[in-house]
């Protein structure tokens, strides 16, 4: 069982609220009053650190209690406890967190915030695994290039997006990436990608719908978009310095260069 054991109200408050939002089952005793017998992780603050044995203890950001409720979950399921990140790659990848088989924390992103993400729920769990589904190319050896020091596998995605019901729109992404931590995959230090023709017209045509003059970059850049050297609103500034991306300028009537 957890068992918060705070002074500090801003730890209290934002510990509790977590796990009330998560349905755990937990209880609460005031600091140097005595543990339950079934106690097995005490969430506290700083000033109470060592203060609980040897009894395995959390000490709780007051910003984040969400992560100290991570770690006392990680830890009640000891061995089973794992955390393993799911990624269903694309433009808006889904992320799920699992630690064993409960998932802890789900997000949708943009593809430029992903690592952020991947990197800040991985930084204080205990040897990590990051597992990226096969789909989406380009954007998956992306996030595989910019992912440092974490163990990283391409897990084949095949049938992992399920059925969406009335209601559950835009749950597709989160749900495939969560069957994907649950899935084994090959592990990969970079996944060197050559892009399709029909991938890079589609880097064309996404930097046409971003452009403000309705221009598409040309294909040098849109390989180095696809290559994650750019983003695409890099690669349409480096666009318009090199004067291929700016409206002609407009000429008065009576110009004399005029023909």
């Amino acid at each position: 069982m957890i068992v918060v054991a705070t002074s500090n109200f801003e730890v209290y408050h934002g510990v509790v609220n977590e796990l009330r939002d998560r349905g755990t089952t937990f209880t609460t005793v005031e600091p140097g009053e005595e543990l339950p017998e079934q106690t097995t992780v005490v969430v506290t603050g700083a000033d109470h650190v060592d203060a609980f044995g040897d009894v395995t203890t959390v000490v709780a950001d007051p910003d984040d209690p969400r992560r100290a409720v991570d770690q006392a979950l990680a830890a009640l399921r000891s061995d089973g406890g794992r955390t393993i990140i799911g990624v269903d790659p694309g433009q808006k990848p889904g992320i799920a967190v699992l630690s064993g088989e409960t998932i802890v924390a789900a997000f949708q992103v943009p593809i430029g915030d992903a690592v952020d993400v991947i990197q800040r729920e991985a930084a204080e769990a205990h040897s990590p695994v990051v597992r990226i589904g096969d789909g989406s190319r380009l954007e998956g050896a992306r996030l595989l290039t910019d992912l440092e020091d974490i163990r990283v596998e391409l897990v084949d995605e095949t049938g992992t997006t399920p059925y969406l019901g009335t209601g559950s729109r835009g749950m597709g992404d989160v749900l495939a990436a969560v069957n994907i931590a649950r899935l084994e995959g090959e592990v990969v230090d970079a996944r060197e990608i050559e892009p399709t023709d029909g991938e890079i017209q589609v880097i064309k045509d996404r930097s046409r719908e971003q452009s403000e003059h309705n221009r598409a970059i040309d294909e040098v850049l849109a390989r180095q978009v696809a290559a994650g050297e750019l983003s695409i609103d890099e690669a349409l500034a480096a666009h318009r310095d090199d004067g291929d991306g700016s409206e002609p300028e407009s000429r008065e009537l009576g110009d004399p260069d005029e023909t």
